[in-house]
């Protein structure tokens, strides 16, 4: 709705450059674009050299793209496990993700905590595991992963796989590449783009893997596993025609990002978490769901309203804010609000203001 902040954990609110990218791409005919050209390598060159600036990716790391973080659960299973993948669960998308690998006839095990928590950092290790599902941030609950905890896994599981789920956070967090094996996300969320494009960071250990299990006879799908899309990123290339008009946004994007700055970026999404935080554990009638500070996440920030939902949700549309609605049966007790560089320090400060006049 024109005019109105978006609030909502994704699609959220569009950068505000990517209106003007759109009209230049139009103008630039990249929609139409072959795939197979010269001008389309550029643009996918462009986007992944961004992103390893951005994130601070070693030069030992690829990107790959694909349509969605929700393919990427199913491409990481398919290419990096035979058997057994442990997947921590604390919501609502963590627990997909290992319901993925059900579904693909693997022996996925679990280590469930109840939504709103995180987990003890005392995690007894199991034999056999091939790959460590982290979802980072958790966007049904807002429950964030410390990296001291995401970061032991490398030592305790030193065989095994890292894979980290990061669709609500990135480009926010400063990851360990040292740490983990596989990185992934969505533009519609963070980068502040329209849905449609995913990015999955591979490095030469998940490479090895799949090529091994493809060796063995496993089936690790067809043109999206990570041979083919190896062979094809390496001529700034995909294996079939991808989203052209999103890998060019999203390095236009990034370059936006670049000229503002991560860290300013990484200091701002602090800020407007802080005040927003500090505005829900003192009102009366809407609080903080994630009890422990320590798990609360810094780009999806839950607040219980009870009762209250839906009033409070009128209110701020009101005044022109539109807040997502709680996830699955929280839809009518909870609110959502993210926080991404899209959003100002200002929207945030008028945020906070008009959950103060609701009384």
């Amino acid at each position: 709705m024109k005019g109105i902040v978006n609030f909502t954990p994704g699609p959220s609110q569009i950068y505000f450059t990517v209106e003007n990218h759109i009209r230049a791409a139009f103008r630039e005919g990249i929609p139409s674009l072959s795939h197979r050209t010269k001008e389309f390598e550029n643009i996918s060159r462009h986007a992944t050299n961004g992103l390893k600036l951005l994130l601070e990716i070693p030069s030992d790391f690829h990107i790959f793209f694909t349509s969605s973080a929700t393919e990427i659960w199913e491409r990481s299973i398919q290419n990096l496990v035979a058997h057994k993948s442990l997947h921590f669960v604390n919501g609502a998308f963590s627990k997909k993700y290992y319901e993925v690998a059900g579904q693909l006839g693997k022996s996925p095990k679990k280590n469930e905590v109840l939504p709103g928590h995180g987990f003890p950092n005392d995690v007894l290790y199991e034999e056999g595991i091939e790959l460590i599902a982290l979802t980072h941030n958790e966007t049904s609950t807002g429950v964030s992963l410390p990296m001291n905890f995401i970061n032991q896994f490398r030592e305790k599981y030193p065989e095994a796989l890292i894979a980290v789920d990061a669709v609500s956070s990135l480009p926010y967090p400063q990851f360990d590449y040292s740490k983990i094996d596989s990185l992934f996300f969505s533009v519609q969320k963070g980068f502040g783009l329209p849905a449609g494009l995913g990015v999955w960071i591979v490095n030469h250990r998940c490479i090895k893997k799949a090529e091994d299990l493809l060796s063995q006879g496993f089936s690790i799908g067809s043109y999206h596993n990570l041979p083919s899309l190896l062979l094809h990123a390496k001529k700034d290339q995909t294996p079939e025609t991808p989203n052209v008009l999103g890998i060019y946004l999203l390095g236009k994007v990034i370059e936006d990002f670049l000229r503002r700055g991560i860290q300013i970026i990484r200091k701002e999404t602090e800020y407007k978490a802080a005040i927003l935080y500090q505005a829900l554990s003192i009102h009366k009638n809407i609080s903080p769901f994630i009890t422990n500070p320590a798990d609360r996440s810094n780009t999806v920030i839950v607040a219980q309203s009870g009762e209250n939902t839906k009033a409070i949700s009128q209110h701020l549309l009101a005044a022109g804010l539109q807040a997502g609605e709680g996830y699955g049966d929280q839809k009518t007790t909870q609110l959502r609000f993210a926080n991404f560089p899209t959003h100002s320090k200002e929207q945030f400060e008028k945020l906070v203001d008009e959950l103060e006049k609701f009384k």
